[in-house]
Order: C-alpha cells, then sequence, then structure tokens
C-alpha cells in the first residue's frame, strides 16, 4: 500500500490523493505491490533494489550513499497479536526533497505518526523526521523490554508454585525474541553511529542537512539505543540463569521422586518376602499352629515399620 502525506503550514498533515511530482512529502509504503515499487522507483528516482532490499525479512541494518540517494535500514520491533516478540526490517531513504519509508508489515511505530501527532514531526524537515523515528524505534523497544520483564516475573511466579511444560515453552519464546533484539539493536547501534560521523563529514551534507539540534537528537537516539542494548542483555542474563535454575529443579524433583518411589518399593517388598517364605512348601515355623498367620502378619508389620523409620531418618520419606 502507497500513501503519500504532506506537512502543510500550521502543521496539518495531509493525504495527498494523487500520485505525482511533489516535493517534501512522506511516501510511506507498506507491503507494496510491484507495480506499487516500480512506479515509486521511477517518480523519487531510487533504485528498485533498495526498495526491495527494506523488504527482505532476512536484511541487515546499514548505511548506503549512492548517486544522491541516502538510503538507510534499520530493525523495528514488532510485537503480534498472540504476544510473541519479533523484528522487522525497515527502509528510510532520501531521494530529491521527499522522504519515503518502507516496511514489509504495518507496525505501531510507523503509525504513530498520523494526523493526531503530526505536531511532533514534519515532513519538510526529513533530517528531524528521520531522527524521530529512530528515536521511536529505541522507546518501543525499552517499551516491549518492559513488557518482557513483566511476562517473564508472572511466568516465573507460575513456576514456583508447580512445573508446565507451557509456562517453560513461554520463556524459551521469550528467550528467543531477546535474541532478535540484541541483534537488531546491535546493528541499529552500528547504522546510528554511521550517521553521526556523517555529520561531520562535509561530503555527506548533499545527502543530509543536520542542525545543532538534529545532532543533539541523534545523539540522544544513541544513547537510548545503547541502554535498550544494555537492558536486553541484562534480560537475557537473568533468563538463562532463570531456565538454568528451572533445570535443576526439575531434575532435583525428578530425583526426588524416584528415590520416593524406591522407598515404596522396598517397604512393600517386605511383607511379599515374609509371605513367599511362609508359603513354600517346606517346614516352617508355626505350621501347624492356628497363631501361625497372625504371627507372619505381626512380623511383617513390624519389619515394615522398622525399614519406614529407617528411611524417614534418612529423609526418604
Amino acid at each position: 500500500m502507497l500513501r503519500i502525506y504532506k506537512t502543510e503550514d500550521g502543521g496539518k498533515l495531509v493525504k495527498l490523493k494523487r500520485f505525482g511530482k511533489v516535493t517534501q512529502a512522506w511516501f510511506s509504503l507498506t507491503n507494496p505491490t510491484a507495480s506499487e515499487i516500480s512506479k515509486v522507483s521511477s517518480l523519487l528516482a531510487v533504485d528498485s533494489d533498495i526498495l526491495r532490499n527494506s523488504l527482505d525479512a532476512d536484511e541487515r541494518s546499514r548505511v548506503e550513499l549512492d548517486e544522491g540517494v541516502f538510503s538507510t535500514i534499520v530493525n523495528l520491533p514488532l510485537l503480534d497479536e498472540d504476544g510473541n516478540f519479533d523484528t522487522l526490517p525497515c527502509g528510510l531513504v532520501f531521494s530529491g526533497e521527499n522522504f519515503l519509508t518502507i516496511c514489509s508489515k504495518d507496525n505501531r511505530i510507523l503509525s504513530s505518526f498520523n494526523k493526531n501527532t503530526a505536531k511532533s514531526f514534519d515532513t519538510r524537515e526529513r533530517t528531524k523526521f528521520m531522527l524521530s523515528i529512530l528515536y521511536k524505534i529505541t522507546q518501543f523497544y525499552l517499551r516491549y523490554l518492559a513488557i518482557i520483564n513483566r511476562k517473564t516475573e508472572h511466568i516465573e511466579d507460575s513456576l514456583k508454585q508447580t512445573t508446565h511444560n507451557e509456562e517453560l515453552f513461554q520463556l524459551m519464546e521469550i528467550q528467543k525474541s531477546l535474541v532478535y533484539f540484541t541483534t537488531a539493536l546491535r546493528d541499529n547501534q552500528l547504522v546510528l553511529e554511521k550517521i553521526l560521523r556523517m555529520t561531520k563529514s562535509p561530503a555527506s551534507s548533499k545527502y543530509l542537512a543536520f542542525t545543532e539540534d538534529d545532532i543533539d537528537l541523534l545523539e540522544d537516539v544513541i544513547v537510548e539505543n545503547k541502554q535498550a542494548i544494555e537492558m536486553v542483555d541484562m534480560h537475557r542474563s537473568i533468563l538463562e540463569g532463570m531456565m538454568d535454575g528451572f533445570a535443576s529443579i526439575i531434575n532435583n524433583n525428578l530425583n526426588q521422586i524416584m528415590k520416593f518411589l524406591a522407598a515404596i518399593t522396598i517397604v512393600l517388598s517386605i511383607p511379599t518376602m515374609l509371605g513367599t517364605f511362609w508359603g513354600m512348601n517346606v517346614g516352617v515355623p508355626f505350621l501347624n499352629q492356628t497363631i501361625g498367620f497372625g504371627v507372619v502378619i505381626a512380623l511383617s508389620l513390624l519389619a515394615t515399620l522398622v525399614v519406614i523409620l529407617y528411611f524417614r531418618k534418612k529423609g526418604m520419606f
């Protein structure tokens, strides 16, 4: 889907209905068709490969300068309807006087830039607009990490009461999400640092025009991204320790169960063994006496009681 927006005087965001020559506009491509990619590529003089690369789910974050076109690919955090976390490549492109974003899926980050929030950004100030998107990306990473932390604590409380496979699978899913976040954030950090170096390069001024406020905002984004990286690393360490701890608890519980079953087996074998001895076709004590059965039962109970007391002393029960 292709949507074109432009900020007018007064900070009002207008959606353009006609596809044609425009300037200082924001071209938003979401899961575009081949026809839309071709049209945008032709209109903005952008290599179609740059646009297609942004739709590749395995694309790494990077910055490119090519024939007057600045493009970067960053990874956004995603939270789906099932509560699972993932990352999504998104392309940010400067061409002429226009700004282009391209993603393979709708996401809450780009959707947050709309008519209701039009006062916080301006399509005519595309450098600041791009930095606002990058800042929003880091904020969403931090927001999702807070959700992951609360979700992990809830699962931990459940596992303290009883260990179910469902909770363990949820922890494994969170662990996988944190791996995605770590990779994406570290790649984004390289992109941000490269853009910061470009602000100090005269050769890059024809692609990007940074004001002092823009540089300050970029530095804030870098700080926020570093904080997100540290938080992800901390959560990963905690989660790995938690998984190891619960694995030890599960093994210990299994050992306790096996020990208990072994003790029960021994206890139950004692009356069986005595009954077997007195059931043989040979001469045994009390063979022709009426008290014989009672004596066997009493000996079985006594021997069983002694073994139980011994096992309790050893912590088997």
